[in-house]
């Protein structure tokens, strides 16, 4: 197979040991890379019962056979690990140029083993690896440290930690080139556990393609129909942030800890008021022309918002704007441009704030954290960071927080924060929501409202609109958009260059790439099958872990029904929601554990079926 390596880094950080890792020909061929081939990585060499932040977890950064070749939407990587939050394998992307270089090092990724005596960061740079010391890294901000490792080696981009994540903030990502954070899954804190500050990659190594002409030829053309798509000429324009407003329409804007769908003040924080008063610039990944990310300059109460810190997008807006009835959009940039510097997860900490002002107004803390006040969350991202006060029981965990106080209403799946997206308007993405082994996602399942109208995906059988609200029969596609997002994370592409409905589906373009890149002729079913494939890896492991059919559940607050807007008055009723999820366990052949041995069989994945038999009940 051409486009990979066919090779992992690995260090152990321990001892200082650095070698090579060969993968498995026919690893590649079931799994192509990405979120594959990490995920199979971790199963096979992380325990069940191995801790989070000990040192027989394993921290993978892996690229796929797409990343190094420029191609639009393939500026992406993946880092991975057992989480600290969800007990389980979990995986988050970043974009920007790291997986570039990264893909064009000679590796197809890095695997990083034990703890380090001491703080240190990777060097891959002119074809040297090498563990050097970071003692004088160690609680600088993210910014801080790109810039330092950036003036040591011209050309080289960064991922790193910052203070959150050597305190081991339980909602510490890892940053990369300032902008781009891994979020959700707690990896900061992984990386903080190794005492790893950084990793520095530069490479100049061009991969073999299996037709390169043919390549070149598909790349522009994928590049040139993104650009003469005027939805996609807009998104760029007004990024992510442009939905927020409309969702708020929609009745369908997280606000007020999810007790409402509406926030009467959505256009002051929205993307068009974004790009009216404090965007400044448009920055983009390797190879992709939309220029989508957000570049922001701005100041909240003297202190300066700087555009080397870019900008929010919808997730951080909503979160601490919205969620936290917050329109400020100055304290937003400020609150994102901390979590950037502190290396902290926006989702993760806009939802703790928000259960902290709701857990205030009903007096279950002595602390007086109002609603809507922009100083406050600017404040409490900062608590949080540095773990000072309550702000070091928030992070270790809400969930654990929660039980002791008694707040009933904190909005976590599996230990992962709710992100913002409502699925009481979305109730297929309520039930990817529900049954994720990684926790409460987005980036995974169905949204609902991508098949309304005439935006069916013919190829995938998938032949007319749906409603939004119907939970009848919304088990067979979120399988088989989940399938296709799992095949999409495994090449790894950014999903706002690809199209799964409507009259723009553009898989076939990219199955016409990657034949040209690989060589492989995947069809639709092999496709999805493929996607299927990697994403029963991860189910397979949590079952290991200890989660069950039972686990799969919505938190209390999003069965009840909103109180006023376009999706008012329609709860999610728990008897025939769970009822859904059964018909989507007997549609993945899965039992109580995940994926039975014959399931494996049929997804030729054999070999693993010994892990069921070796780890029983799991924990």
């Amino acid at each position: 197979m051409k486009g990979i390596w066919g090779r992992y880094l690995e260090v152990d950080l321990t001892n200082g040991e650095i070698v090579e890792r060969e993968i498995p020909e026919r690893w590649y061929e079931l799994h192509l890379g990405g979120r594959g081939i990490a995920a199979r990585l971790l199963l096979e060499l992380v325990p069940p019962k191995a801790d989070p932040l000990g040192p027989e977890n394993v921290l993978i950064f892996a690229t796929g056979p797409l990343q190094g070749t420029g191609v639009a939407g393939a500026g992406r990587h993946v880092v991975a690990a057992k989480s600290p939050k969800t007990n389980s394998i979990s995986d988050s992307y970043a974009g920007g140029y790291f997986a570039h270089e990264l893909g064009r090092s000679g590796y197809d990724g890095i695997l990083l083993r034990g703890v380090a005596p001491r703080p240190v960061y990777l060097l891959l740079y002119d074809g040297k690896v090498e563990l050097h010391e970071a003692g004088d890294l160690w609680g600088k901000t993210t910014a801080e440290v790109d810039e330092e490792l950036r003036r040591r080696y011209p050309g080289a981009h960064v991922a790193c930690i910052g203070p959150a994540g050597e305190k081991l903030v339980i909602q510490a990502c890892v940053i990369h080139d300032k902008t781009r954070a891994a979020g959700r899954p707690g990896l900061g804190a992984v990386m903080g556990a190794k005492r790893l500050k950084a990793v520095v990659v530069s490479g100049h190594r061009e991969k073999e393609v299996a037709d390169r002409d043919a390549f070149l030829r598909a790349r522009a053309e994928f590049a040139r129909s993104l650009m003469e798509d005027a939805a996609t000429v807009r998104f760029g324009e007004l990024g992510t942030a442009r939905g927020l407003t409309w969702l708020s329409e929609m009745g369908i804007l997280p606000t007020e800890n999810f007790r409402e769908g509406v926030f009467d003040e959505a256009e002051k924080i929205g993307g068009e008021r974004m790009a009216e008063t404090i965007l400044v610039d448009r920055d983009t990944c390797a190879g992709c022309p939309v220029h989508c990310k957000r570049v922001v300059r701005t100041e909240f109460h003297g202190r300066a918002v700087e555009p080397q810190y870019g900008g929010p997008e919808y997730e951080t807006l909503a979160a601490f704007g919205s969620l936290c009835k917050c329109a400020d959009l100055s304290a937003i940039a400020l609150a994102n441009q901390l979590c950037n510097a502190y290396g902290l997860d926006t989702i993760s900490v806009g939802v703790a704030i928000a259960a902290l002002m709701e857990a205030s107004e009903r007096g279950l803390i002595e602390e007086r954290i109002p609603w809507g006040n922009p100083d406050t969350v600017v404040a409490w991202v900062e608590r949080i960071a540095n773990r000072e006060g309550l702000g070091d029981e928030i992070a270790a965990g809400i969930e654990c927080w929660a039980e002791r106080v008694g707040a009933d209403f904190v909005v976590t799946i599996k230990g992962v924060e709710v992100p913002m997206h409502e699925p009481r308007g979305k109730v297929g993405l309520g039930i990817s929501y529900a049954v994720s082994p990684r926790g409460a996602t987005h980036l995974e399942g169905m949204h609902d409202t991508m098949l309304e109208g005439d935006a069916p995906t013919p190829e995938l059988g998938v032949t007319r609109g749906i409603d939004r609200f119907a939970l009848e029969g919304k088990s067979l596609l979120v399988k088989l958009y989940e399938d296709l997002r799992s095949f999409t994370n495994s090449l790894i592409m950014c999903i706002f260059v690809t199209r799964e409905t409507g009259p723009n589906y553009n898989y076939p373009q990219i199955r016409k790439i990657l034949r040209h890149v690989t060589g492989m002729e995947l069809g639709p079913w092999d496709m999805l099958q493929v996607g299927e494939r990697n994403f029963n890896l991860l189910r397979l492991y949590s079952g290991l872990a200890g989660y069950r059919r039972e686990h799969d559940r919505l938190p209390k607050r999003l069965h009840g029904p909103l109180p006023r807007g376009q999706s008012a008055g329609r709860p999610i009723p728990e008897r025939e929601f769970q009822e859904e999820i059964e018909a989507y366990y007997r549609l993945r052949g899965w039992d109580e554990r995940g994926p039975t041995s014959e399931k494996l069989r049929d997804l030729n994945l054999e070999e693993l079926v010994r892990y069921r038999e070796q780890h029983g009940e799991g924990r």
